[in-house]
């Protein structure tokens, strides 16, 4: 049977009786017709950041004479992941204009970027080795002054630029590291990094089928499929990538008051009467952002109560909206949330949909956050309803790991986008050109120039399949079930609800020896508020693990663990606990 994938470079040997023992499927096969087959001795230089040796071969030999032959000269010789400085002879006397398009520049520009992948593949590797750490923390001032960050009029050698490549990765928070927890996209996918490297490579817009022809058609794809996910009747509808999923709530805002009034379009907000946007006590601040953005105003968008565990209560909602009619507003967009960014709680979307029906309000569903269970059998009826939404705001870079940025808006209604947003701008979206101009998209954005957002997913999910999104999925929310699990009865540990978490946030306080006892409520609340932040700060300042902590309502700060990383495991979790609980002894 031939081999397939990353050991089939080493396949040519099969059957020779010169390569000696050695299989062909072996990592050493791989490196010795790496080594032949890339230019610039970048095999080489793989072979030795994958630390593939003498030692990685069964069979013992005598490595004396060896030694010296085998470690390349391109490479530090340390023999395994490093920031070291390596040595870059050359460099120091080439300039950016020495590279392509320059003539001759072509192999100049091939060994340039050779090292800089050299940089990128050790920072990976590193990335997820638990033995570094997740940031090599400096304040502000201090890093600002640890490193000439300034531009100059005169520009600096190409061994200049690699210096700072290196000190940028130094300094950067490894979010692909398994112990870190802190924002909701963590993680490294590296089917995603290489579509990520192809896009920038192809450096193309996402306006028109013109100039970008196989991402458009990808994003139609990738976009008909979420809309069956979602349950809209054969994929029908329309969407689009945005750049994050405040933008996304703002579209959907943005043609929920088209639909209503479309003279608004031409006319401005003095021509409608004021309107009413609903939304609960725990969603995205991007809904009143969004309605500051478009002129609708932060006091038009009305809270809604929440239970205790932060889901929208619909008959606060019904009562809100006919207030809101009885004051002569008028009622045009509801926001129901899947997955509130710290409690991660999941409105009832079924009742909520029955409102807006009722009084004939765009319902849209802000699902950033917790839209990607719709891929998990186990998990997708949290978002029961979410078909009978207007728009949903979807963001892969979630809990899908897609690398950032990468967050759709889909919308029930085909051609409503293009009418809300288009411009006609004849010296872009010529009516005459020579194929099908619905495939030119950049009409029915907000944005002109776009970023080709679509690849990184699209070949991530021909990788994965359905089927593997749904196991990654599911394993995070089972990692978070297993830490509530660890904790809810653990001394020193109080939750912030009760009950099992519905997403992956875990909402904690961590009491130290020192408060546990302590009865003085208000005093206990006071001093319990600092616990949080100091052991957030000493967590960063070790470099050992980061994870979020926040205030919410009469609540004094907590800890809000939430997992999306696919690399962590258990025992992850079971370090973050004895890390809180190391780091907070003393408190």
């Amino acid at each position: 049977m031939a081999s397939h994938g990353f050991w089939s470079l080493g396949g040519q040997n099969a059957g020779n009786p010169n390569a000696g023992s050695q299989s062909p499927s072996t990592p050493r096969a791989w490196c010795q017709a790496a080594a032949q087959k890339f230019p610039g001795g970048l095999g080489s230089k793989l072979c030795a950041l994958l630390n593939v040796g003498e030692e990685a071969v069964d069979k013992p030999v005598d490595t004396s004479t060896k030694q010296e032959e085998e470690t390349p000269a391109e490479t530090c010789g340390c023999n395994k992941p490093c920031n070291c400085s390596k040595a870059t002879t050359g460099f120091s006397e080439l300039y950016s204009t020495d590279l392509l398009p320059a003539l001759d520049g072509d192999m100049k520009t091939m060994t340039f970027l050779q090292e800089v992948v050299d940089i990128l593949l050790s920072y990976i590797v590193e990335s997820f080795d638990r033995s570094t750490k997740v940031i090599d923390f400096h304040y502000p001032n201090e890093l600002l002054q640890r490193n000439n960050w300034e531009l100059s009029d005169e520009p600096e050698s190409l061994d200049d630029i690699l210096v700072s490549c290196r000190a940028t990765l130094k300094y950067a928070i490894k979010t692909a590291h398994p112990r870190y927890f802190n924002q909701l996209s963590t993680g490294l996918d590296m089917v995603g990094l290489a579509a990520d490297w192809l896009t920038s490579t192809a450096n193309t817009n996402m306006f028109t089928y013109e100039v970008a022809p196989v991402f458009v058609l990808l994003e139609y794809v990738t976009l008909k499929k979420m809309r069956e996910i979602i349950g809209w009747s054969d994929g029908r509808g329309d969407g689009i990538f945005s750049p994050g999923g405040a933008i996304s709530n703002m579209y959907a805002m943005l043609l929920a008051r088209f639909k209503m009034f479309p003279e608004v379009k031409e006319k401005g907000m003095s021509s409608i009467p004021k309107l009413a946007a609903f939304t609960s006590e725990h969603s995205h601040f991007s809904i009143k952002k969004g309605a500051a953005a478009l002129g609708i105003g932060t006091e038009s968008v009305i809270c809604i109560k929440v239970d205790e565990r932060g889901k929208m209560i619909p008959s606060d909602l019904e009562k809100k909206i006919l207030e809101a009619k009885q004051k002569g507003l008028v009622p045009f967009f509801v926001s129901a949330t899947a997955g509130t960014t710290v409690y991660g709680a999941f409105d009832p979307l079924i009742a909520i949909s029955d409102i807006c029906k009722k009084y004939d309000v765009w319902m849209h569903v802000d699902g950033a956050w917790g839209g990607s269970l719709l891929m998990s059998r186990k998990h997708r009826w949290k978002l029961n309803g979410v078909e009978r939404a207007n728009s949903m705001t979807w963001n892969p870079h979630k809990m899908m790991a897609v690398p950032l940025q990468c967050s759709a808006l889909l919308v029930r209604e085909e051609g409503l986008m293009q009418n809300c947003n288009q411009m006609h701008a004849v010296y872009l979206f010529q009516q005459d050109k020579h194929y099908d101009l619905g495939y030119d998209t950049g009409d029915k954005a907000l944005q002109c120039g776009r970023h080709v957002d679509i690849f990184k997913l699209w070949l991530m999910w021909r990788a994965k399949g359905t089927i593997g999104f749904e196991a990654q999925i599911d394993k995070c929310l089972e990692l978070s079930e297993y830490l509530y699990n660890k904790i809810k009865d653990r001394e020193g540990y109080e939750m912030v609800f009760d009950g099992k978490p519905q997403h992956t946030n875990v909402c904690f306080w961590y009491l130290p020896p020192s408060l546990r006892y302590v009865e003085d409520k208000v005093e206990k609340q006071k001093r319990l508020h600092k616990v949080a932040p100091v052991i957030k700060a000493r967590m960063m300042e070790y470099g050992t693990t980061m994870v979020s902590y926040q205030p919410q309502g009469d609540k004094v700060n907590f800890f809000r663990m939430v997992i999306s990383n696919p690399a962590a495991t258990f025992e992850d979790i079971d370090f973050l606990i004895e890390e809180i609980e190391r780091l907070g002894q003393d408190l």
